[in-house]
């Protein structure tokens, strides 16, 4: 890490992250019951003021950029890929409208000034039997204009910390086909939760579904309309495979220690001195090392590029690679430590399942695959 901080001030902001590690770390294994969410790490967050990071400071936020938000992304998963997951999209996706301002202002400061006072928010977009939003599919979910008032009817899956958001971001299709994203608050009359999360991975993400039952809510809190929308810079989806090589990192740190401190009597010193676990080893942190290097240079250049909404191919490439990479690292990381990463009471199994969940965050191999595949034969056949 120490290689990638670039100014005092992202030092000061990693330095009381690391001192919640060991805690979010001694807390982890709770999140492996049904039902379970961090609310004490992200309380501790809000005590250094985290959920504010890409707040603006004229709504008491730190006003802070990219950089310094996939740095902390990484370091909190380190302690708790739940964690990290949970509040990285409250931050990230503040910080997508600073970069673009591409919601409607009067609804998007409804939504900054609930951040100023400790509120948490995500996009409720996933339907189920409808397919992925990232392929194209129309929401289910409708929303009609009474008046002066939007009623929504609908249910959304997988929205990731539903018991602790404070608002939603829902998708919904109004009378004209357009796809509307409309700010819920979530006490509003109506809303309410389900528990489907069954994941054996994330598990503490309660990533949960909420239903709406004739929600109505102000036709201001309209954010956007996606038939006029502006083209988004999406730089701060990067915080997901920065939660994925944060994962990776803690379980590479697990098998480190076990590796210099583990001593069979059949060797008579540690197994890290042995040829084979070191050849493990200088693969792990080669696969690391060439994984962080693509996601920091990656931000660095989204960071000085003009136009931020033209690169996207970098974007997708740098979070299939290096979700890869963490996968890769915690599979090499379970080798080392042998049968014992198998036990339910050794983090090694959490790191192993936790890691496999980057594979369903957008977006997904195959679709980048199969758009990459087009454009060079298109390229190809021009030629």
């Amino acid at each position: 890490m120490e290689s990638f901080i670039r100014t005092e001030k992202q030092r000061e902001i990693l330095a009381k992250i690391e001192e919640l590690i060991p805690v979010f770390q001694k807390r982890e294994p709770q999140l492996d019951a049904p039902g379970s969410f961090p609310f004490d790490n992200i309380e501790d967050l809000k005590k250094i003021n985290y959920t504010k990071l890409t707040l603006p400071k004229e709504f008491d936020g730190q006003g802070l950029g990219l950089y310094e938000y996939i740095l902390a992304q990484e370091t909190i998963a380190e302690g708790c890929g739940s964690t990290a997951l949970s509040i990285g999209w409250t931050t990230g996706i503040i910080l997508e409208y600073i970069e673009s301002h591409h919601w409607n202002s009067e609804a998007a400061n409804v939504v900054l000034k609930a951040i100023a006072n400790g509120g948490l928010i995500n996009t409720a977009s996933s339907e189920n039997n409808a397919g992925s939003p990232t392929r194209g599919a129309l929401p289910t979910t409708s929303v009609l204009r009474e008046d002066n008032e939007l009623v929504i009817t609908g249910e959304k899956i997988f929205t990731t910390a539903a018991p602790a958001l404070t608002h939603f971001i829902i998708t919904a299709t109004n009378e004209k086909e357009e796809v509307e994203l409309i700010l819920v608050p979530s006490d509003t009359n109506g809303v309410s939760l389900k528990d489907t999360w069954d994941s054996l991975a994330m598990r503490g993400t309660a990533s949960q579904t909420v239903i709406l039952d004739h929600v109505r809510v102000p036709d201001t809190y309209v954010l956007q309309t996606r038939s006029h929308q502006l083209k988004a810079a999406k730089g701060w989806l990067l915080h997901i495979p920065a939660c994925y090589i944060g994962i990776a990192k803690a379980a590479r740190n697990y098998a480190l220690n076990f590796a210099t401190t583990y001593i069979p009597s059949s060797l008579g010193k540690p197994i890290a001195e042995a040829p084979n676990i070191k050849q493990l080893i200088g693969e792990m942190e080669l696969t690391l090392a060439t994984a962080r290097h693509m996601l920091y240079g990656t931000v660095e250049r989204y960071e000085h590029c003009e136009d931020k909404t033209a690169f996207k191919e970098p974007l997708d490439v740098a979070k299939i690679e290096v979700t890869n990479a963490a996968m890769k690292v915690v599979d090499l990381a379970m080798r080392i430590v042998g049968a014992r990463a198998l036990s339910e009471s050794n983090p090694m199994h959490r790191y192993f399942l936790n890691v496999r969940a980057g594979l369903y965050n957008p977006p997904m191999s195959d679709v980048i695959q199969t758009k990459l595949a087009n454009e060079a034969i298109a390229k190809f056949m021009e030629k």
